[in-house]
Formats: C-alpha cells, structure tokens, sequence
C-alpha cells in the first residue's frame, strides 16, 4: 500500500481510530494485523519470508539471551544463523541473478561452459530495510546491548511496523522496541504536527518528486537524444527528485508514527547543504549510514588503524552501501564514487586548504562555505547520474555529453524566444510547469537554508489567519499541482 494512495487514506485513519479506542493491551495486536495488511495489499506470498525473518531471529535472540556475556562463543551459532538466514534472503532474491549473470558472463570470456538457471523472481518490496533491522537487533543481543525480546508479538511488531516497514527509517531495537510496549494516550498537538509532517511529505512527494520524475525520465530513458543543457538540467532535477521522494517518505513515515505516538529518528537533515562528502553522508539517510558506521565501519577499525587501512575502510563502507542500493554496476559505480571522494577529500585535505588560503577564499567564511557546498553538491549530482541511469553505457553517455556543445545550447535559449521554449518541452513539461518545478525547488532549498541557519520556520509562530492561508496553500499546490497516479517511492526498489 502506497502512502499517496486512495486506500492508504482510508486505511490510515481506520487504523489510527481504533488504535485510540482499543484498551492498550490489544493495540499491538491491532498493529501487527494492519502492518502484515499494508505490506501484503503489494503481494500476499511475500509476507512468508516477513514470517520466516521475524520467527527466526526472534528464536536466536531468545536463545542468545540464555548465555552470559561471559559465554560468547555459545552465542556466536545463534548470530550465525540470524545473519546467514536473513542474507540467504537477500542474496536469493536480490543478488542471485546478478552473481549468475557475472559468472556466466565470465564464463563466456573464458570459454567456459556454465549452464546455472537464473531465477525470475519479483523484489519483496523493503527486504533490504526489515532484513538490516532484524540483523541489528541480532547483533546488539549477541553484544549485550539490548535484551532479547520475550514478547513474540511485539517482535512481529517491531520488524513489520507499517510506517517504516518498506523504506524506513530502518530502526534500531533499542529505540522502537520499548515503544511499542508503551501507553500512548490523545495528543492533540502530537497528532495535528504529525499530521502536518505528513501533509509536508506528501507535498514533497507527489508535487515536487513526481513532477520532476516526468523531466528526469524523459532525458534519462532516452539520453543519446540529448547534450549539453538537457542532461545538467535532468541530473540537477534527479538530485531534488531522489531527495523529496525519499524524504517525504520518511517524513510521512515518522509522521504516521508521531501521530499514535511513536518517535522514529531522523532521516534527512538538509543534505544539500553539505560543505563536504563526509557531511552530505551525516545528513543523507541517515538511518543507513549510522548503521554501516556501527555495524560494518567500526567492526573493520573504523579510524583506529593504520592510515591506509582507515581509507581501505571508509572505501570497502561505500562499496557495500551502493550494493545495497541495487543488484546492478551503477550502483557500483556509485558507492565506489562516494568511497573515492570521501578518501581523496582525507587525502587532500591539509593540500586544500593550504590552497584556499593561498587564494584568499577562506578571509571570506561565507565565499568559502558557499563554494564547499557548490562543489559537494556539483559531485553528489555527478555520482547521481551513476545512481539513475539504467546501464553503464547510458550513464558514461550523460557523463562526457554534459558540457557537449554548451556554449551554443546557451546562445539559443537565451536569444532565441523558440529555443528556450523548446528547451522546455523536450524535457516532458510546458513552461508553465517546469517554472513551477524551479519555483518549488528554490522554496525547498530556502526552506532548507532557514532550519540549516538555526532559523525557526515553524508555522506555529504566525498568527492565526497566516498560518491557515499556509496550510491551505499546501493543500492547494497539492490538489492542482500534484500527481496521483500512485507513482511507487524511488527506494521501495531497494
């Protein structure tokens, strides 16, 4: 069931009505029936592998809490089992086809006969986000950082929690965990604010993402049509598109839960305002980040190693993230990318800002903070073509055709009345709406900008009558601007 979804606008005040009615002792049991019916409205059969994850690490996890921490090494099977059983799923039907794919591909370059069937097998929608939740959980038992949980139903819960279950925040147990055996009583100013992130998130979703989808679509599934100012204006709308997607995702997911009482983290806190790679990755998905650095970084050393290991580490991070992304080179391609930038930025670090002193950038904060953050962003933008593009081929096209002929790609629009409207139109939209698109962006960023600069931009502060004309124009922009054609979230994929 999709968040911008008619049947999700029935169903979420449904469930949110009888949750407020029920005695508290039924309320998961509430939750974990309307969590297991949101996830199978997409396929029914796939809820047995949601079955299968959550009844074996519930079974490991008790059985792990039966040792001392003290007796480890008896602990150690049971993790065993929780991780190979939870990547066995992932490996089966993410990546299967991909390693058979490669294997055979070597075997042909090697004339090497390989006859190993592939499987035609439909993505469970969020298997990468419940399955790191569930290993999470494992791990922080198998350490002795939580507990195991006793409750079988409250496990249930906790791995199919209907907000986040198919794109997060991916949750750690230590904080969801005991929410969910809370009381939550009416909260009316709870309640209407998670009904405005929600309102936001949707906003973000179906006016801004959707709209830009239409643009980006058009150039990226056909990019050999374009050059020049096409490509840069495409990527530029896929950077804003992935990011009101995914965050008015997590903002209607973190919404949901607010409103019967719920706090998920954060997810996004204004990543375009990054002034460095290491920066954008502290602001972007910040739920997945934070746990490759606990569960994958730090295992490997983290920084507390030689220094050739500590960028071997940072690099090995991002490589596994960009898989995690996709069964596919490009996401390769990309994680590797971000590895690159983060471990050239350490590299040269001390070499830059010799070099901005020597220019005279730093005397100025503000110059040298705006060109931080213009060139994290142009570098984000680039590994993003990577990240969109449907092959290798495509995305090397977009890559080195970018600046093909920009000088006369300008000349034309800007003293050509009918080039600068065509340029609008080959992008999929008429003026009237790629303006639109412009304008909403530059309202996201100042947005943006505001709470970045410590700013409040809480309607609540504005006087009655502004604030309604506020909410009403987001309600506006919404119904005449939006696109409901139930477009799935870009990260339901992963």
């Amino acid at each position: 069931m999709l968040f911008n979804s008619f049947e999700f606008l029935l169903f979420f005040p449904t469930v949110v009505g009888l949750y407020f009615l029920l005695p508290h002792r039924l309320r998961w049991l509430l939750l974990l029936i309307a969590s297991y019916a949101f996830y199978m409205f997409w396929r029914v059969d796939y809820a047995i592998i949601l079955v299968i994850s959550t009844l074996v690490d519930y079974l490991c996890g008790r059985m792990m809490d039966r040792y001392s921490e003290e007796d480890r090494h008896k602990r150690k099977p049971w993790l065993w089992l929780s991780l190979l059983s939870n990547l066995g799923i992932l490996f089966t039907f993410k990546y299967y086809n991909f390693f058979n794919g490669a294997a055979s591909d070597l075997a042909g370059l090697l004339g090497v006969g390989y006859a190993a069937p592939a499987f035609e097998l439909l993505l469970p929608m969020g298997i990468s986000f419940y399955t790191f939740q569930t290993m999470s959980y494992s791990i922080d038992v198998y350490y002795g950082r939580i507990k195991a949980e006793k409750h079988l139903g409250i496990f249930a819960l906790f791995v199919t929690f209907f907000p986040q279950l198919v794109a997060g925040p991916i949750e750690r147990a230590g904080n969801l965990l005991g929410q969910l055996k809370q009381k939550n009583d009416f909260d009316y100013d709870r309640v209407t604010g998670g009904l405005k992130l929600m309102a936001w998130g949707l906003f973000k979703k179906v006016v801004v993402a959707d709209r830009l989808a239409v643009m980006v679509n058009t150039v990226y599934n056909n990019p050999t049509d374009y050059e020049g100012i096409p490509l840069i204006i495409a990527t530029v709308f896929f950077a804003f598109q992935i990011y009101c997607d995914f965050s008015g995702y997590s903002d209607m997911a973190i919404g949901a839960a607010q409103v019967m009482g719920f706090n998920l983290m954060e997810n996004f806190r204004r990543p375009y305002f990054s002034k460095s790679i290491k920066e954008f990755w502290g602001r972007w998905h910040i739920s997945l980040s934070t746990w490759f650095r606990d569960y994958l970084y730090i295992p490997l050393g983290g920084n507390r190693v030689l220094k050739w290991r500590w960028y071997y580490n940072i690099f090995v991070v991002f490589l596994v993230s960009g898989f995690w992304h996709g069964a596919n080179w490009t996401f390769l391609v990309w994680g590797a990318l971000h590895g690159f930038y983060q471990v050239f930025g350490e590299v040269t670090k001390h070499q830059r800002n010799g070099l901005a002193q020597s220019l005279g950038l730093t005397k100025s904060a503000r110059v040298y903070n705006d060109l931080q953050m213009a060139t994290t962003f142009s570098l984000v933008c680039l590994a993003w073509v990577f990240f969109r593009a449907n092959s290798i081929g495509d995305a090397w096209y977009i890559t080195t055709h970018m600046f093909s002929g920009l000088g006369e790609s300008v000349n034309t629009i800007v003293y050509n009345v009918d080039g600068l409207r065509k340029s609008w139109l080959i992008l999929g939209q008429t003026p009237v709406i790629f303006m639109i698109a412009v304008t909403v962006i530059l309202v996201l960023l100042v947005l943006d900008w505001l709470k970045d600069s410590n700013v409040n931009v809480s309607l609540n502060l504005l006087p009655s009558p502004m604030r309604i004309v506020a909410y009403g124009t987001i309600i506006a922009f919404i119904f005449l601007f939006g696109r409901f054609d139930e477009t799935e979230f870009i990260y339901f994929q992963f």
